[in-house]
């Protein structure tokens, strides 16, 4: 389809973005929605994060919001989590009487993210919206109320273990030392996950999936009792190590997976997503006694619907479909976002330090350039409510996906797929130049241009 009559219906149809403007309509499309999946073109652009973090802030004030899920590791983010409730890291042996160490400032509740990319999450935006969430909650009486802020991903194999044990250990020392019986199976190995998912598959080393489940089943099915008339912090505390222990084995079956094919540790990694953010529902449920209302943060990739894109086509799945089919198409809503052109903080290869990148003018033939040559700048594209929007950006176009490595001489293979835009997202924010996040550890280097290089995006 020519471009020219998507240009025109744009202009009349997109809500343009002013400088000051409070997102009203997004937060008015959002209606009643309980799941909101916000997305990312990158992940490294300072205006998503921004843009993403006051959809939140109203979401949480306005439609009371229970927390912000984000595609970060669970014992990463759990550090955030007890920060902005309790301003402390972690809850003390309930037993002995040990305090909890208290933390004085959100880049101090940011120090679990260690494992590259770190600036996905130890950035300066992060920071701003950690400290709302800390201001916010210790204005909320009811520590029931108080909002959480949770990570769905599944790298954490080594510290989710040890979590494991250090929480049995302060309640129940006999299961901890099952624990860690079952765990020792990794050996060494747990420090290198991808060693041992080679070796495993291999057949070089016996898996430990045996022992990972059985972790799992046992801390599921004997932790209820332990707390059956304890408060709501030691619930909170074993649903945190339950999750711990789901988190060892999906992770487990993912660096085995990794070596089988890219489809079916993608679809792992998206089917644990989806799981994580099921049981933190039904854990709100649990405290509250009302349907949650979680918001998430992840890639586009992760949360515009598999279906609508060439990934979907070759066998991947995503958080995005799982949420639509799981909850309906109404109680979830996916925006998406995009930018044109700027500068973006990524690295070249992974574990490389972070660069400030120029992100070259979108190629010709994507949704990028179209909402570029409508001339409006910054503007929001309404497509559930939509039915001509919605009818003129379903054929497929180029769409652009830049993770955590980003490689702009080879930008075309690269960091770019084929998607139908309305059926995959319920709106769309565009950017049109936007800018590099800001790293908490160091500036990151300027880099014009790149090599040319074919690894993996990291998305």
């Amino acid at each position: 389809m020519p471009t020219g009559p998507i240009i025109e219906a744009l202009r009349r149809e997109a809500h343009v973005l002013h400088q000051d403007d409070r997102l009203d309509r997004i937060i008015d499309q959002i209606g009643d929605a309980s799941i909101v999946l916000l997305g990312e073109a990158t992940h490294g652009t300072r205006e998503f994060y921004r843009v993403r973090a006051e959809i939140c802030k109203r979401l949480i004030t306005e439609k009371g919001f229970d927390a912000i899920a984000v595609e970060a590791d669970w014992p990463d983010a759990l550090h955030v989590n007890r920060f902005i409730k309790t301003g402390t890291d972690v809850i003390g042996n309930m037993h002995s009487g040990d305090s909890p160490r208290a933390m004085r400032t959100a880049d101090e509740a940011l120090h679990g993210f260690e494992r590259f990319p770190q600036w996905m999450w130890r950035n300066t935006e992060i920071v701003e919206l950690v400290g709302w969430l800390r201001q916010h909650n210790m204005q909320v009486a009811d520590d029931r109320d108080k909002v959480g802020f949770f990570g769905l991903d599944l790298y954490s194999l080594r510290s989710s273990m040890e979590a494991v044990v250090r929480y049995l250990s302060q309640v129940d020392p006999e299961a901890a030392r099952r624990a860690r019986a079952r765990y020792a199976c990794f050996d060494h190995l747990a420090e290198d996950p991808q060693r041992y998912g080679y070796a495993a598959s291999f057949g070089m080393r016996k898996d430990c999936e045996n022992e990972v489940v059985r972790q799992l089943v046992e801390l599921t099915q004997n932790g209820a009792p332990l707390f059956s008339d304890s408060g709501p912090d030691q619930t909170d505390e074993l649903f945190h190590a339950q999750q711990n222990a789901r988190v060892a084995q999906n992770a487990e079956a993912y660096y085995r997976a990794m070596f089988q094919g890219r489809n079916e540790s993608w679809n792992l990694r998206d089917q644990h997503m989806a799981e994580t953010l099921a049981a933190l529902r039904t854990h709100i449920i649990d405290r509250k006694g009302r349907r949650p209302k979680i918001a998430v943060w992840a890639h586009n990739s992760h949360l515009g619907d598999a279906r609508a894109t060439e990934m979907g086509e070759h066998g991947q799945l995503n958080l995005g479909q799982l949420v639509r089919e799981q909850y309906g198409m109404r109680d979830a809503f996916l925006l998406g976002f995009s930018t044109h052109t700027g500068t973006v903080t990524a690295a070249s290869d992974w574990d490389a330090p972070s660069e400030t990148k120029n992100v070259r003018p979108s190629h010709p033939d994507s949704y990028e350039r179209v909402f570029h040559d409508t001339g409006l700048g910054n503007f929001i594209v309404p497509l559930r409510d939509n039915a001509e929007l919605r009818g003129l950006l379903e054929e497929q176009r180029l769409e652009r996906a830049i993770g955590v490595i980003y490689l702009p001489e080879s930008e075309r293979v690269s960091h770019y797929f084929y998607a139908s835009l309305s059926r995959q997202f319920d709106a769309v924010i565009h950017l049109d130049e936007t800018h590099a996040i800001r790293p908490l550890e160091k500036a990151a280097a300027h880099h014009e241009g790149e090599l040319p290089e074919t690894y993996p995006t990291g998305i």
